[in-house]
């Protein structure tokens, strides 16, 4: 355990606090000992005998002891210094609650630099910062009012934006933190080391991260395997996604699969669940914590109205959940239990006779949870407590439907379709059984179908995790330059990927080399400049013979002398032309400074970025992800033969697509950028049609 890592652990679990400043310092000592922390805490102000009730002392120099947390409020000049005290005083962590910073730029930038130096091994948490809550051992390092109450066990949140660690706090929505952390600047430490520090750390059930940029990639990732191996689910909402224009990049993958694509591919590896909101990430950490994740997709959910039932329905299958049919057994013994005014379906709408009814009710959820399901919903929106008749009735059928998924072992929820409509006892009383209280039917349904990737993900650190890791991103020192399309066809071929037959020859030669080839050709300019050959006119297909080869070129040079004189047509590119493919893709890698080789699948052809249709994988990835890439395209069904066309070979379309990222793997030192688009599906095979590659020379 480095210096740092171990002084986190201080600040994480402190025997004494100290608090230097003024006003700020004050709230944030009296917030502490609010919290209930057993430990010292210490005023450091040379203008103050005390500090509200607690003892002051003049400098950082005259404490006790070296304090293990400490709280920073003075102005950014002063709290270098005081950080410099402190290192070599041998403190543990300072939350630095000071701004005027980087996030200032120019001076106040150059400042943070030297506020890193001379931090050393501090555990240095900010500057610009709200504070860490701890309730654990109630040692908040925090200056305002905040909701939450001590725990033993809970939830740690860490957040790059300190107003979003303190709203969440005073959720009404049952969720328990453990720990908040703002994470401010970084310049010290980022979120990864909070997870390193906190992975461990048997308080600590989940983790929820408001992120909106990571400082090591291959890091962050082994520690988030580490968590999914130890069952402590992460919920991220990311915030400042963006994609790269298609106007700064060369290729067209680099259109599609921008920085926030890059992310998305991180997450899905890492079992990560990722929401769009903060009221999606509290009802997702409350599933996760509470009932745990679905085995999978199939839903089996429970009204008591023919509304709720098809809101349910409709919401569900737009996100992907399914909601599987009542086998024969099944609904013979629910049309036994069930009024009958009900139908039998699923969702099931078991109707108002059976309200409270908890014996005949337990035996119908029972049916139906069994009945090849991954998850049970009930959805109840709960009366005001002074209607506590019907409040009781409500219940009644919550602890049944408890009492049915607990004997089943299937992970359940009662969900509300207004957030507002599940009060605080109601909610207790369901989290106590194991429920999952869920408030909101769309914010439910999201955190439902966004946890299904969990257990699947686990299996894989179970099997092999090194299939989760990803390589250290190696320094690329160059700017890749265009291979044309002749020589990377040729290197691809070499790695095994079918390239259409063909000939590169001067423009003087290609009536020649058509004829040697054979009929119907296509005809490209390649080489510099022409690496999007559509746009630029330089490309023509289906050329049945000689003269209209001929003609092709007249047209071909007159328009690069209108659209593009400056380039020169010096090699030409004549290929066979391939007939009907079943459909077509894009096939692209890019190299990315932070998290390496990417991956990205997309329906494909002219209208690529029109069209997005994709999936993005960090590399290495193993068949498997391929293939759950590929097939979470749309244009996928027409590879399983969509309205009665052949199926194509899916096993040998993903051996190829492997042997690309085998291929690009080898010129990762290189840079390498690769667009196949379009590669042709066809029935005996995929062929890379077009070919765009970008290295750094040798």
């Amino acid at each position: 355990m480095s210096a740092t890592r171990h002084n986190l652990e201080r600040l994480l679990s402190p025997r004494h606090a100290a608090f230097i400043g003024g006003e700020d310092a004050l709230h944030a000592a009296v917030r502490c000992a609010q919290g209930g922390f057993s430990g010292d805490i210490w005023g450091v102000n040379p203008r103050r005998a005390t500090l509200g009730d607690f003892p002051c002392f003049r400098s950082v120099g005259d404490l006790p002891a070296p304090p293990d947390a400490v709280f920073l409020a003075v102005p950014s000049a002063t709290a270098v210094d005081v950080v410099a005290q402190l290192a070599a005083l041998g403190a543990g962590g300072v939350v630095c609650y000071t701004a005027g910073f980087r996030e200032l730029g120019g001076a106040g930038a150059e400042l943070e630099k030297v506020l890193a130096k001379v931090a050393g091994d501090l555990a240095l948490v900010g500057p610009n910062v709200f504070g860490l809550l701890n309730y654990v051992s109630g040692a908040h390092l925090w200056p305002y009012a905040h909701g939450g109450k001590r725990v033993e066990r809970g939830v740690a949140l860490v957040s790059q934006s300190g107003m979003f660690s303190g709203y969440v706090t005073t959720n009404q929505r049952s969720v328990a933190f453990s720990y908040v952390i703002g994470s401010g600047n970084q310049t010290c430490l980022g979120v990864e080391d909070y997870l390193e520090a906190l992975v461990h750390n048997p308080a600590v059930n989940a983790f929820g991260l408001y992120v909106e940029a990571l400082r090591d990639i291959p890091r962050f990732a082994e520690i988030a395997i580490e968590a999914l191996a130890r069952n402590k689910p992460i919920v991220v909402l990311k915030g400042g996604a963006s994609e790269v224009g298609a106007s700064s990049t060369v290729t067209h993958t680099g259109s599609l699969a921008g920085t926030d694509a890059f992310y998305q591919a991180l997450f899905d590896r890492l079992g990560i669940v990722r929401v769009a909101t903060p009221s999606q990430m509290l009802e997702t950490l409350k599933l996760l914590t509470v009932a745990g994740a679905p085995n999978g997709k199939k839903l089996a959910a429970f009204t008591c109205s023919g509304g709720d039932a098809a809101m349910v329905a409709d919401g569900g299958s737009l996100l992907g959940l399914e909601f599987p049919r009542v086998s024969l057994s099944a609904r013979n013994t629910l049309n036994e239990l069930l009024p009958p005014i009900a139908s039998v379906s699923n969702p099931l709408d078991y109707t108002t006779p059976l309200w409270g009814k908890e014996q005949a009710l337990t035996q119908v959820f029972d049916t139906l949870v069994r009945d090849g399901c991954d998850m049970a919903l009930l959805v109840q929106d709960y009366p005001p407590l002074d209607m506590a008749h019907d409040v009781a009735m409500y219940r009644t059928d919550a602890r049944a439907f408890a009492a049915a998924t607990a004997a089943a072992g299937v992970p359940a929820a009662v969900c509300s379709v207004l957030a507002e409509n599940f009060d605080a006892e109601s909610r207790s009383l369901m989290s106590q059984q194991g429920v999952a209280p869920l408030q909101g039917l769309g914010d439910a349904l999201m955190a439902i179908n966004a946890s299904t990737n969990i257990k699947k993900r686990r299996q894989c650190i179970v099997s092999n995790r090194d299939e989760l890791r990803l390589p250290p991103v190696q320094a690329i020192h160059g700017t890749p330059l265009a291979v044309d399309e002749w020589h990377g066809k040729q290197l691809l071929s070499a790695a095994g990927i079918e390239v259409p037959r063909g000939h590169c020859v001067a423009l003087d030669a290609v009536e020649d080399a058509a004829d040697a080839l054979g009929y119907p050709v296509v005809v490209k300019f390649i080489g510099t400049g022409f690496e999007h050959k559509t746009d630029l006119g330089a490309v023509r297909v289906g050329l049945e013979n000689r003269a209209a080869v001929s003609h092709a070129l007249v047209e071909m040079v007159s328009s690069i002398g209108k659209t593009a004189p400056s380039l020169v047509v010096d090699q030409v590119l004549v290929e066979e032309m391939i007939h009907a493919p079943v459909a077509e893709l894009l096939v692209g890698v890019q190299s990315d400074p932070q998290f390496g080789q990417a991956l990205t699948l997309a329906s494909g052809g002219t209208l690529v970025e029109l069209i997005r249709d994709s999936q993005t994988l960090l590399l290495p990835s193993s068949r498997t992800d391929i293939e759950w890439a590929l097939m979470s395209l749309r244009c996928s069904a027409l590879l399983q033969g969509y309205r009665g066309q052949g199926a194509v070979d899916i096993a040998a379309l993903i051996d190829v697509l492997y042997a690309v990222t085998v291929f690009s793997e080898r010129y990762r030192s290189r840079g390498l950028e690769l667009d196949i688009n379009p590669l042709f599906v066809l029935k005996d095979g995929p062929v890379a049609a077009d070919v765009l590659l970008r290295l750094i020379p040798d």
